[in-house]
């Protein structure tokens, strides 16, 4: 057994019926060309055998799980493969419908505690020949983004390679503080980090001042008081999940002709997007909606267009003003520029500690959903999060099979019912909106409105 350190317990107290505490990915391959009916099974049987298995994917909480399993972790000596790995596949059409139904009610599910906290379900009857891989690790081992890196590590960039192996025969490899700081965890790493601040806390008495001057003053930087909205109450259990790829190079013409970065045109795609889907609900609020981005700073040159500094690797949470209550597109994109351009400029005379710290100052409230009332009556510190995760630039290839979408399945909270992250691949940006599905009814609407809102942009800026 091995000691578990309280970053990772936190996820497996937290966790409850309501609220499952694992992050997923559903990716898509087109099989290669001399590939025959039983590739599948094929598939499948390489990932059974494989007797090398990463102690990343043998560890468990120990018995009983109830107690002890909070503070030490097990390693199992053999793994089930029979349980980890699942085989389905789609009821007609085999539509990418039918995919997402099945990966929502997946991706609700508890995983078992009293196993090594993961599952991989391969699918095939795709009406187009390709097959999908769905994967699901529990928080507590692992963040969204070092799951997505195991899955790019397990990835070749030849098509002609057969020599990829599962992300369970990997190695383990430490992330870097660029990567484990990115999608939720400047939300649950800034929380952590303020107890080990030490003497740097001080600094940030006169940074606050400062941004709270900013502020009231200038009215560019979004505060972490959020008008309430059907996306920010409490959240059951069932999820739904919907899934889109985007063109780089649509986002890059926009944000080239509007003199503005691709993060602030996914941010203006998000706006449309939730403003014409709350229309739709009667649900649009009169303040505009706000969003929390983890971002990684180049801190001088992002905010003064100075050279990198040292601190260039530094990450946090900033609160941007999405513009809801903007009507014209063009408009919103240009506030949301504005509001993002000066979030950085706050965070810019910070050391990377206090970058968490300040992050931690943004999302504190959520630490107090579990208060009995607080989220019925309180101001949400934000209204939705949103996470731009860096993928491949190239095509990649499993053994041949080419991979052909990555989406990642994150975590709802109570609060924020709603969360999308986004990872680039090669020439495309795959959004995936994973939503509680009482508090979010018809999820998938927001893909269709994603796409008017870039439309829009593209008739302005294109």
């Amino acid at each position: 057994m091995s000691f578990m350190p309280p970053t990772d317990a936190m996820f497996l107290l937290a966790e409850s019926r309501e609220h499952p505490m694992h992050v997923g990915g559903l990716q898509l391959f087109e099989p290669p060309e001399d590939s025959g009916p039983e590739f599948v099974r094929e598939l499948l049987d390489s990932f059974r055998a494989t007797d090398n298995v990463s102690p990343l994917f043998r560890k468990r909480p120990a018995e009983p799980v109830s107690s002890l399993g909070n503070a030490w972790w097990t390693y199992d000596d053999t793994i089930d493969f029979d349980y980890h790995l699942r085989h389905s596949a789609l009821p007609q059409p085999g539509r990418i419908r039918e995919l997402l139904q099945l990966t929502s009610r997946w991706h609700g599910g508890l995983l078992d505690r009293h196993r090594p906290l993961w599952e991989t379900h391969v699918v095939e009857g795709l009406q187009d020949g390709r097959i999908a891989v769905y994967n699901k690790i529990h928080h507590s081992m692992v963040d969204g983004v070092s799951a997505l890196r195991l899955m790019q590590r397990s990835l070749s960039k030849d098509p002609d390679g057969r020599d990829c192996v599962p992300p369970w025969a990997l190695p383990s490899r430490k992330p870097s503080k660029d990567v484990e700081q990115r999608g939720l965890e400047p939300v649950l790493g800034a929380l952590r980090s303020v107890g080990a601040l030490g003497g740097e806390a001080a600094g940030l008495l006169p940074v606050a001042l400062k941004a709270a001057g900013q502020m009231f003053r200038d009215g560019d930087v979004a505060m972490p008081r959020a008008p309430k909205t059907i996306l920010n109450g409490r959240v059951g259990g069932a999820r739904r999940f919907a899934a889109q790829s985007w063109e780089i190079d649509r986002i890059k013409r926009v944000a080239k002709s509007s003199a503005t970065t691709m993060n602030d045109v996914v941010l203006a795609m998000v706006s449309g997007a939730l403003r014409e889907y709350l229309l739709e609900q009667h649900a649009l609020p009169d303040e505009p909606m706000t969003a929390m981005v983890p971002v990684s700073l180049a801190l001088r040159s992002e905010s003064a267009g100075q050279s990198s500094s040292k601190d260039g690797n530094a990450v946090g949470a900033v609160i941007v003003n999405l513009a809801t209550d903007v009507d014209s597109g063009p408009t919103r994109l240009e506030e949301i520029a504005l509001s993002s351009r000066s979030a950085k400029k706050v965070l810019g005379g910070l050391t990377p500690t206090q970058i968490l710290a300040y992050s931690a100052l943004q999302v504190f409230p959520l630490a107090l959903a579990p208060v009995p009332g607080y989220i019925k009556y309180a101001r949400p510190p934000f209204n939705v999060i949103v996470s731009n995760v860096p993928g491949p630039n190239e095509p990649m290839y499993y053994n041949g099979a080419r991979l052909d979408g990555m989406y990642p399945v994150s975590i709802v909270l109570d609060g924020q019912a709603i969360n999308i992250t986004l990872c680039s691949r090669d020439a495309y940006l795959d959004f995936g909106l994973i939503g509680c599905r009482k508090s979010v009814p018809h999820l998938q609407r927001l893909l269709t409105h994603l796409e008017t809102a870039l439309s829009e942009l593209e008739s302005a800026w294109g």
